[in-house]
């Protein structure tokens, strides 16, 4: 298990809670709710206390249970500081550009100097 600051240990704890409260909104017993979720009465215990350890898709079971699977899908959805990035134009690439090598000097004056840091040979 990783290292976890006490505010994602406190978002984790939030989360199991409002899980708990859920199921008892349902009058759904542990051992119940862990039967239909196909899964150890101990491992929904530890998702209702917001362990780190539980799969995300142990909660998304417990989740769908109470059918609020759904719910996974707001995180992100605002995202207000990509939207900012987004909106002042900064692209975000899926990897580094590649460095684009210029062999000689002659290639980098056909290239008009475009050649980002050239490397002559």
């Amino acid at each position: 298990m990783g290292a976890y600051t006490q505010k994602q240990k406190n978002i984790l704890a939030t989360l199991g809670e409002n899980m708990r409260l859920a199921r008892l909104r349902r009058k759904l017993s542990i051992r119940s709710m862990a039967e239909r979720a196909g899964m150890a009465m101990s491992t929904l215990g530890n998702i209702e206390k917001g362990s780190p350890s539980v799969s995300l898709g142990n909660y998304l079971q417990v989740l769908s249970v109470l059918r609020l699977g759904e719910d996974l899908l707001l995180i992100a959805e605002k995202d207000p500081l990509g939207r900012q990035i987004q909106d002042i134009q900064l692209t975000t690439r899926k990897r580094a550009p590649k460095a684009k090598k210029t062999t000689s000097v002659i290639d980098h004056a056909i290239d008009n100097g475009n050649a980002e840091d050239p490397e002559f040979e």
